[in-house]
C-alpha cells in the first residue's frame, strides 16, 4: 500500500460542489488513511442515480483491488453520513487515461498534452479553454491555444484558483505516455490498450 502520508501531501484545487462536495468531506480522509488519493466524486443519474468515485495511488497507478478496497471502506461511512438521500449505485475507479486534472502537480506532469479547461470566472473574457498544456508558473498553469485568432496570442495564463474544471484530451501521444508509465511501474512491457484501460471497478 502507498503511503498515506505521501497521499494527504498535495490537497486538490479543483473540488466538487453541492452533494458531490458533503460525499467527498466524508470519503476523502478515509481514502487518505488507505494511502490513495481523491481524484474527483461524481454524482449522476446514470443507471438511476449513480455515486462515481475516482481515486489513484499517489504514483498514479489503480487496479482493481485497489478499486475494491476503498469501496469497502468508504461504504459503511457513506451509509451512516447518508448525504444522498437516495437509493444509488457506487462506482469507484482509476482516473482513466482522458484523466481530469485536480492538483497543481498534474498540471506539471501532463504538460505537453491538450487539455479543455473550464474556468470559474472569465479569463482573458473567456471561460472555456483546449489547448496543450505548457506546465505551471507560479499560481497560474499556461495553456497553448488551439483556437487563436490569427495574430492574436496563442498561450494563455489560468490562474489555478479561477479553475473550475479540467481534464486531458484523448490523443495517440497521451495513450503512448499513459502506457510508457503503466510499463515502468509495472516493471514490464504494456503492448495493449486494454491493460490500462480495464482497471475500473463497480463496487
Amino acid at each position: 500500500m502507498a503511503d498515506p502520508a505521501t497521499a494527504a501531501i498535495e490537497p486538490r484545487i479543483v473540488v466538487e460542489t453541492g452533494v458531490d462536495a458533503r460525499v467527498a468531506a466524508i470519503i476523502e480522509p478515509i481514502v487518505a488513511d488507505l494511502g490513495y488519493r481523491l481524484v474527483r466524486v461524481k454524482s449522476s443519474r446514470r443507471n438511476g442515480m449513480t455515486l462515481q468515485v475516482m481515486a489513484e495511488r499517489p504514483d498514479g497507478s489503480m487496479t482493481v483491488d485497489d478499486c475494491e478496497q476503498i469501496s469497502r471502506n468508504i461504504s459503511p461511512a457513506l451509509d451512516v453520513e447518508d448525504p444522498i438521500t437516495e437509493a444509488y449505485h457506487l462506482e469507484v475507479s482509476s482516473p482513466g487515461i482522458d484523466r481530469p486534472l485536480v492538483r497543481r502537480s498534474d498540471f506539471e506532469r501532463w504538460s505537453g498534452h491538450i487539455a479543455r479547461i473550464e474556468t470559474s470566472l472569465p479569463v482573458d473574457g473567456r471561460r472555456r479553454f483546449r489547448g496543450t498544456l505548457l506546465g505551471v508558473e507560479g499560481d497560474a498553469t499556461s495553456l497553448k491555444l488551439e483556437d487563436a485568432p490569427a495574430g492574436a496570442p496563442d498561450r494563455v495564463q489560468i490562474p489555478l484558483a479561477a479553475i473550475g474544471d479540467a481534464k486531458l484530451v484523448l490523443t495517440d501521444a497521451l495513450i503512448d505516455d499513459t502506457l510508457r508509465d503503466h510499463a515502468a511501474l509495472s516493471g514490464g512491457e504494456v503492448s495493449d490498450i486494454d491493460d490500462i484501460t480495464d482497471e475500473s471497478s463497480d463496487a
